[in-house]
C-alpha cells in the first residue's frame, strides 16, 4: 500500500512549553457527521479508545494535542497510523500506555480503565499486557543486550504465557534437599532479593522471593528458559551475535531491534511500536516489519505509530492523524 498524500515532513515541538490543563469530565460523544473516525465501544475489543483528548496550554491558548478520538483494536489486529510530527501521535499512544492521562474520555485494554489504575497496576497492565517500542533509547547501559531483554520477565510473579508448561512441570518436581537450600542463602541473613540487588537501582528489579526467602519469580527460577526464548528473538531480528554486547557497542539500528525484542519477550496482547524501523536500513525493515506481521497473525494487536511507507503494506488498517484529529487515510 502507498499513501496518496503528501510525504511526511518532521516538525520540531518544544514540549517543555506545553503545560496540561486540568483534567474534565469526558465531552458528550462525537456527533455523527463529525470528521472524528467514530467506532462503537465494546467489552470484546483489546483497546477501545473512547472520545479521548488530551489539551495542553502553550503561552497561555489551550489546544488538543489529541482531539476526541475514538478508536477500537482488536487482538491480531495491525494498525498503523501516520502523520506529520508533532500532531499528537507520540501523545495518544502515551495515553494507551497510561503514560499520561487523558483531560476527557477513556483508554479501555483488556477491558480496564486506564485512568483508573493505580501505580503497581499500571506496571502489570506495561508488563504483562502490552509491549511497548519507545522511539528513544531506553536500554540500560549497565546491562548486557541479554540482560536487558529478559529484565521484564523478572518483574512479577505470575508465570508468562510461553514459561506456563515449563512451570507445571516444575510443580511436580522435587523440592531441593534442606542442605541445598541453607547453601543458597546468603551468610549475612539477608534474602536473595538483597543480595542481588543494585543498590543504584530501583528495588523493583530486584527477584521477588517468598516468606522463606526463596526466589519465586520466574525469572529466577526459569533463567534457562528465558535465556532461550531471548535468543530466539536476536535470531528473529539478526542480532543474535550481539547477545554479550553492552548498549555502548550497538549502533542505533541495533539498539533499535534489541528493543523490539525486549518489548515482545513476555508476548504482550497489545504492542505499542513508536517508529519501529526508523534507525533501520531496507533489509532490517523488513525483517522488522515481518516479524511484527507474524505476531498480529498469531494473535498479537498492534498499534504502530510510523513515518515510513513501507512499512504499511503490513497493516490491516491505517489512519492518519492531523493536529490531533484521527481519520481514516487514504492509501
Amino acid at each position: 500500500m502507498t499513501e496518496t498524500t503528501t510525504p511526511l515532513q518532521p516538525t520540531t515541538v518544544e514540549p517543555t512549553k506545553l503545560q496540561p490543563t486540568t483534567p474534565a469530565q469526558p465531552n458528550a460523544p462525537t456527533a455523527p457527521d463529525s470528521p472524528h473516525v467514530t467506532e462503537t465501544p465494546s467489552p470484546d475489543h483489546l483497546l477501545t479508545l473512547t472520545d479521548l483528548t488530551r489539551q495542553f496550554v502553550r503561552r497561555g491558548t489551550p489546544f488538543d494535542a489529541v482531539s476526541h478520538v475514538n478508536l477500537t483494536v482488536d487482538a491480531g489486529e495491525f494498525i498503523a497510523i501516520v502523520g506529520r510530527s508533532g500532531n499528537g501521535k507520540s501523545t495518544l499512544i502515551n495515553m494507551v500506555a497510561g503514560l499520561i492521562r487523558p483531560t476527557s474520555g477513556t483508554v479501555s485494554v483488556a477491558g480496564r480503565n486506564v485512568a483508573d489504575l493505580g501505580d503497581k497496576a499500571l506496571s502489570v497492565l506495561r508488563n504483562r499486557t502490552i509491549g511497548f517500542v519507545t522511539q528513544s533509547q531506553t536500554l540500560l547501559g549497565n546491562l548486557t543486550v541479554l540482560d536487558n531483554v529478559i529484565l521484564p520477565a523478572t518483574m512479577f510473579p505470575e508465570p508468562l504465557p510461553f514459561a506456563q508448561n515449563a512451570e507445571a512441570t516444575d510443580a511436580v518436581a522435587p523440592a531441593p534437599a534442606p542442605e541445598q537450600a541453607q547453601r543458597t542463602a546468603p551468610q549475612d541473613g539477608r534474602g536473595p532479593a538483597d543480595s542481588a540487588a543494585d543498590p543504584f537501582m530501583p528495588d523493583v528489579i530486584a527477584p521477588i522471593t517468598d516468606q522463606e526467602n526463596t526466589p519465586s519469580n520466574t525469572a529466577a527460577s526459569r533463567s534457562d528458559l528465558f535465556a532461550t526464548r531471548a535468543r530466539t528473538l536476536f535470531t528473529q531480528l539478526g542480532v543474535a551475535d550481539l547477545a554479550d554486547s553492552y548498549p555502548r557497542e550497538l549502533s542505533g539500528g541495533e539498539m533499535r531491534r534489541v528493543s523490539i525484542a525486549r518489548a515482545l519477550m513476555n508476548q504482550p496482547s497489545l504492542l505499542i511500536a513508536d517508529e519501529p524501523t526508523g534507525d533501520l536500513d531496507q533489509e532490517s525493515t523488513d525483517i522488522v516489519m515481518r516479524l511484527l506481521r507474524d505476531q498480529a497473525n498469531n494473535g498479537t494487536a498492534i498499534l504502530m505509530v510510523t513515518h515510513d511507507p513501507d512499512a504499511l503494506e503490513y497493516a490491516d488498517r491505517v489512519y492518519r492523524m492531523d493536529a490531533g484529529v484521527l481519520s481514516i487515510a487514504s492509501v
